[in-house]
């Protein structure tokens, strides 16, 4: 599985269209995602404090556009590497959605439970 965190209104959206696009796709030329492990680095970066958010759980094996684990910094190879969708994710390639909140710090944490269909 691979997740993917956004605004719920944005998978609200998507979930009554039947295809989930982030920004940057057409920004960067993929979605951003993560493991259970490294989703609170993008999180925490990009989102810290913010309660709206939910996660999706990806299964790769459902997408029909290619999907590419690459450096989260490309000029440091060494350190974490994400998972990039290149493309827009059918919501059938959602096995399971869950809300994404921060704890009472503010801050995320890994997520260490799998998902509830």
């Amino acid at each position: 599985m691979i997740l993917h965190f956004c605004p719920a209104a944005d998978w609200e959206a998507a979930a009554d269209s039947g295809t989930y696009r982030a920004a940057s796709l057409d920004d960067v030329g993929f979605i951003h995602c993560s493991d259970p492990g490294t989703v609170h680095l993008p999180a925490n970066a990009l989102c810290a404090g913010r309660t709206d958010l939910v996660l999706l759980w990806i299964d790769p094996r459902l997408l029909d556009v290619p999907v590419r684990w690459e450096p989260g910094d490309a000029s440091a190879p060494e350190g974490p590497w994400f998972p990039h969708v290149y493309g827009p994710v059918p919501t059938s390639a959602v096995v399971a959605v869950h809300p994404f909140p921060p704890d009472v710090d503010g801050r995320f944490r890994p997520v260490t439970s799998r998902p509830i269909r």
